[in-house]
């Protein structure tokens, strides 16, 4: 049975779900000392346990510079490798599945797009035209200008909790919000999250995908492991049906490629695997096409695809620029 709009909308709405509940564990870790660098005491906090390398001790003496080495060896290079070498292999297989369903800047990202397109009719300033004002069901979409007020400060009290958030993972969260609840911020505290304000600010409604897309070492090395794998996951087209795009343009469809419009990374998702380096994995695309093809029984025309299916959808080009025939 091919995937209908229902299981599409289900699956966003379980996205949803998984970035809020993100967006509130980043917020909250460090007050339950779930992780956290406290500068104050010089060492970190995990899950409620203090995490020392041992340089303290063999600063004392009390350790010889052998141990010294492999509890810096166990306590810090060894988690850093293993959680890295997890969140790659991850990576290898699904793609960018952190930035899409779980990355705290991204639903920032999306939560903008929509607003944004809301005030302007476009998702991001750097559009060059407005999107038909048309949903993927070709329902009416209305852009009215007065929602540049709910934009402009929404983007303004996210960067404020980024920044005041990243700074509880510094120093102690009941100093910090001790001190901004109390209105007594030290200079470097009320520095830190003002800069941090201001930047993200500029960030959220300037750059965001263009951080996303270019900026963020988290993304680029999912991305490049992602590529890798040439049976990694992707997002599949069904080239065989690409006439039924055209329904997008029908007298009661969108008015516009609604994969791509709702693409929070501004990419085209019928492309080849290479031309897709940034995709996240968000599956807005495969929900939108769903959506538009609901009254043809093949269903939609995107889906994820992996394994022997991706290597004929997607990977035609390797990362050493040969093609597959060639391989």
């Amino acid at each position: 049975m091919p995937p209908s709009a229902a299981s599409g909308d289900a699956i966003q709405r379980l996205r949803l779900a998984f970035q809020a509940a993100f967006f509130v564990l980043f917020v909250v870790a460090p007050v339950f000392d779930l992780f956290r660098y406290d500068l104050t005491r010089g060492h970190a906090v995990f899950l409620g346990f203090e995490w020392r390398l041992g340089i303290d001790e063999f600063l004392t003496g009390r350790i010889g510079a052998a141990q010294a080495g492999i509890d810096i060896l166990l306590r810090l290079f060894l988690p850093i490798f293993a959680v890295a070498a997890l969140f790659l292999a991850v990576a290898w297989r699904w793609g960018r599945l952190y930035c899409g369903w779980l990355c705290p800047h991204f639903s920032v990202v999306e939560t903008l797009n929509r607003l944004m397109r809301r005030a302007s009719g476009k998702p991001s300033l750097w559009e060059r035209k407005p999107l038909p004002p048309r949903n993927p069901d070709g329902g009416v979409f209305k852009v009215d200008a007065r929602w540049w007020l709910a934009v402009v400060p929404l983007a303004v009290a996210f960067a404020f909790v980024w920044a005041v958030a990243l700074l509880t993972y510094l120093l102690p969260p009941v100093e910090v919000y001790g001190n901004l609840f109390s209105l007594s911020l030290t200079r470097n505290q009320a520095l830190f999250i003002g800069v941090g304000t201001l930047v993200f600010t500029l960030e959220f409604l300037f750059a965001r995908h263009l951080f996303c897309r270019f900026g963020c070492a988290v993304g680029l090395f999912q991305s490049l492991a992602w590529m890798a794998n040439r049976g990694a996951m992707v997002v599949g087209f069904e080239r065989a049906r690409a006439a039924d795009c055209a329904d997008c343009y029908a007298a009661d469809g969108p008015g516009f490629a609604a994969c791509e419009g709702v693409c929070p990374m501004r990419l085209r998702p019928r492309v080849v695997k290479h031309k897709m380096f940034t995709c996240t994995q968000c599956g807005q695309c495969i929900a939108a096409c769903g959506t538009v093809e609901r009254n043809r029984p093949e269903g939609t025309l995107l889906r994820w695809v992996d394994k022997d299916a991706a290597r004929r959808n997607e990977a035609q080009v390797s990362l050493t620029g040969r093609r597959d025939e060639e391989i």
